[in-house]
Parts: C-alpha cells; structure tokens; sequence
C-alpha cells in the first residue's frame, strides 16, 4: 500500500463559520469518496485558505466529521494578488491501492478554474 496526496479546493460564497465549515466538509467529503479513501486511510491533512477567510478554521470541520485521531493543520495561501477569493484548499495524505494516475483531485464550484483539466474528471466538479 502506497501513501497518496489527495487534492481539492472550494471557493466559498462569503467569510462565515457557517460556509467555511460546512464547505470544507463538503470537499473533504467528495475527496474521499471519489477516491475510496475512509477516515482510517488518513495519514494526514493539510489545509489552506485565503486571506480573505478568517471565521473558521477549516479543520474545525474535519473534527466535527470525525477526525479526532488524523493530524491536521491549517495554514494561509500566499496573498497574491489576482488570486481567487474564498478559498479553501485541502491536501490529504492516504494510504491507498490507487496508483497516482487513478487518483481523483477535486476541484468545486468557482475553485473549478483553478484546474479545469482536474475538474473534468470524475469527482472533479459539482
């Protein structure tokens, strides 16, 4: 068994608890069923978000869906300018059977332009 980087971004509609966490659930949600990964094929997870979201920590979510035995960690994205607002932006470490090029990467609602070619796939894009 191999350990894989899962990788998924959501762009959110507003700074609030409420949209940053039920967001992040969501992508952390897709990312895992897309690939058949369950919360025991955890290694780790890394999350990001952009300056602009400061109401919520986006692993406070990952422990409301269960994760209390995963290490997690946030971090903020660079603040360039031009970049795409509201985002969160998850890496996922798990170990899997998958080899890389099976891997699904999950890129929802407006972070979709972000990687086109990844959102086309399947689990991809809502």
């Amino acid at each position: 068994m191999a350990v894989r980087g899962l990788r998924g971004a959501v762009q959110l509609r507003e700074d609030s608890e409420d949209a940053v966490v039920g967001g992040t659930k969501r992508l952390l949600k897709d990312m895992l069923d897309a690939n058949g990964v369950g919360h025991d094929d955890l290694v780790s997870v890394l999350f990001t978000a952009t300056p602009d979201l400061r109401s919520a920590f986006p692993a406070a979510a990952a422990r409301e869906a269960g994760m209390a035995d995963t290490p997690l960690m946030c971090a903020q994205e660079l603040d360039v300018p031009g970049a795409l607002p509201r985002v969160v932006r998850i890496l996922a470490h798990a170990e899997t059977e998958l080899p890389k090029r099976d891997i699904h990467h999950v890129y929802l609602d407006g972070a979709a332009v972000l990687r086109p070619d990844q959102a086309a796939r399947p689990g991809g894009s809502e």
